[in-house]
């Protein structure tokens, strides 16, 4: 729900600051005042595009900015989460259009691109007025409002998950004949695996010959140096000697220090170590051999390796991977045939279970297009277009491949005149008559569709009068279910407002410049005289304001 829309330097409001509540907002005022202007900023911070010539002359930007409670949208908050633009539960847009037609748009204070402007704002606001572009002429939006009309979500995911499930199976088959001949494949793998099962792969046996090979081809130096390290620990002059001389020595001292006996411990440790020390030694010599054969079958063993990685372009030590996805593959050939006949027969009634959920589906939405049909009929009588006719054709997609969204798609007919062949609603031309449709619609189906503010701009174009109170009604009963807003010039449906501003326009320092205000009761009864009587607001036409307030 909108809450709060700023407007700075746009066309000629210098600065305005609008809350809004639940309910139907109206916004009256003289003719030229400028009223729509509040349709256009919507417009503005819902991605239309942006002319330079609505940057308030004298002004080098303008700025707006409209902040949503998300409470009753919880496709917004699910949208904001996705993008991580969410902002513990805040939704504010923000869009600046520069003097020089430079535009700039913002979600909860981070830059977006003006598309990621628009998909927000079509999730929070919906405008109809005199515009093309508008939700219910697109024919997936009138699907989708016809769909939320008949509440038939179950239906809908039935045939969803069954149209989900065939393409599955589907995706599945494709890639299985996209390997080509499997016995083919079958041949290739087993050479491929014959080769890499030959040679121990795993990281660690690569490690281990690495080592092995390091050791072969340095044999000759490594035992030189165990010699050399035996020579100076095993003589009688070595280092293990002159300790055991030393501790003697200390060991007659210690009598007189007795630290002397730690110094001695320590010592002994060390004996010890070296000890140890000769013992390994001798085991790595006589370890060691300069074996030039083995050196040399090590290094055909390391060439194979490296010979294989080049081959299958991995990494020597992701071999094993190869090797085992490979095995994998050949494990899920081996019965190549059958699993294909499998999946032909899955198939076959996977396309059977989608069809008869998609039939149960169209039978949901051919009862509720014709009860919604003789609905928005009936309304668009009472709303002044007589002997008009509203119509839901369903038309079965060009298609046959399941279709998650079913087996086909609604648009909506409507005639507007008596004796005329009812056409698609995209192509009804009066923007008048299309409000009061879109209206009417939205009545019928108890503003089923998710989006949560809807924007009225003078739908009651070109009515007065009873039919004028009919639109009122009608808005007052929708802002019960929605949040709604209407800019009127029809005293009838600014009284059917739980609240209303009004716009008016006067000459400042020279520029013509338009304020909006928020109405109290009595400011109310003297604008609804006023759009009664006219600018000379007489005793009767007051007494008709309240007359119309009290009715509602």
């Amino acid at each position: 729900m909108l809450t709060r829309l700023s407007i700075r330097d746009f066309a000629v409001v210098a600065h305005a600051e609008l809350e809004f509540g639940a309910g139907l907002t109206v916004v009256s005022g003289e003719t030229g005042a400028g009223k729509s202007l509040l349709v256009d900023a919507l417009g503005f911070l819902s991605g239309a595009r942006g002319d330079a010539g609505a940057v308030r002359h004298g002004a080098q930007r303008a700025e707006l900015s409209a902040e949503f409670a998300l409470d009753d949208c919880p496709a917004a908050a699910a949208w904001l989460a996705e993008t991580e633009l969410d902002d513990d539960g805040a939704c504010q847009l923000r869009r600046t259009l520069r003097a020089d037609g430079g535009s700039k748009a913002w979600i909860n204070g981070r830059t977006v691109t003006i598309a990621q402007l628009a998909d927000l704002a079509a999730l929070l606001v919906e405008i109809h007025g005199q515009h093309a572009q508008q939700a219910l002429l697109v024919r997936s939006q009138q699907t989708a409002l016809l769909d939320a009309a008949a509440r038939h979500q179950p239906l809908l995911a039935a045939t969803r998950a069954a149209a989900l499930h065939w393409k599955a199976l589907h995706d599945e088959r494709e890639a299985l004949l996209a390997r080509g001949d499997v016995g083919e494949r079958q041949a290739w793998l087993r050479h491929q695996l014959d080769e890499l099962q030959a040679q121990p792969l795993e990281p660690a046996a690569l490690a281990t010959l690495d080592a092995s090979h390091r050791r072969h081809a340095h044999a000759a130096s490594l035992i030189a140096a165990c010699e050399l390290a035996l020579e100076a620990l095993g003589n009688d002059d070595s280092l293990g000697a002159r300790l055991q001389h030393l501790r003697s020595g200390l060991q007659r001292e210690a009598a007189h220090e007795p630290r002397l006996v730690e110094v001695d411990g320590i010592l002994d440790s060390a004996v010890i170590q070296l000890d140890e020390a000769l013992t390994l030694l001798q085991r790595i010599r006589d370890d060691l051999d300069v074996d030039p054969d083995a050196l040399a079958e090590i290094e055909r063993q390391l060439t194979r390796v490296q010979d294989l990685a080049r081959k299958h372009r991995v990494a020597p030590d992701r071999l094993a991977a190869h090797r085992d996805a490979l095995a994998l593959e050949l494990d899920s050939l081996a019965d190549a045939d059958a699993k294909l006949q499998r999946l032909d027969r899955d198939i076959a009634t996977a396309r059977v279970n989608w069809r008869q959920a998609a039939l149960a589906l169209g039978d949901s939405r051919r009862n509720t297009g014709n009860a919604l049909a003789a609905a928005v009929t009936a309304l668009i009588g009472e709303l002044g277009m007589q002997g008009g006719r509203f119509d839901v054709q369903l038309e079965p997609n060009a298609s046959d491949l399941p279709d998650p969204n079913g087996i086909e798609r609604a648009e909506f007919l409507v005639s507007a005149n008596l004796g005329q062949p009812p056409r698609p609603l995209r192509k009804v031309a009066s923007g008048g008559e299309l409000s009061r449709i879109s209206l009417a619609i939205e009545v019928a189906a108890q503003g089923q569709d998710a989006v949560p503010t809807m924007v009225f701009d003078e739908v009651d174009a070109g009515i007065g009068g009873a039919v004028a109170a009919a639109v009122g009604a009608k808005l007052r009963a929708l802002g019960d279910l929605r949040q709604v807003l209407c800019v009127t010039h029809q005293p009838q449906v600014a009284a059917a407002g739980h609240a209303q501003y009004r716009v008016s326009k006067a000459a400042q320092d020279g520029i013509t410049q338009s304020s909006v205000v928020a109405l109290d009761a009595t400011g109310r009864v003297d604008e609804i005289a006023r759009m009664v009587g006219g600018a000379d607001v007489s005793k009767e036409a007051r007494a008709a304001a309240k007359k119309l307030l009290d009715g509602h």
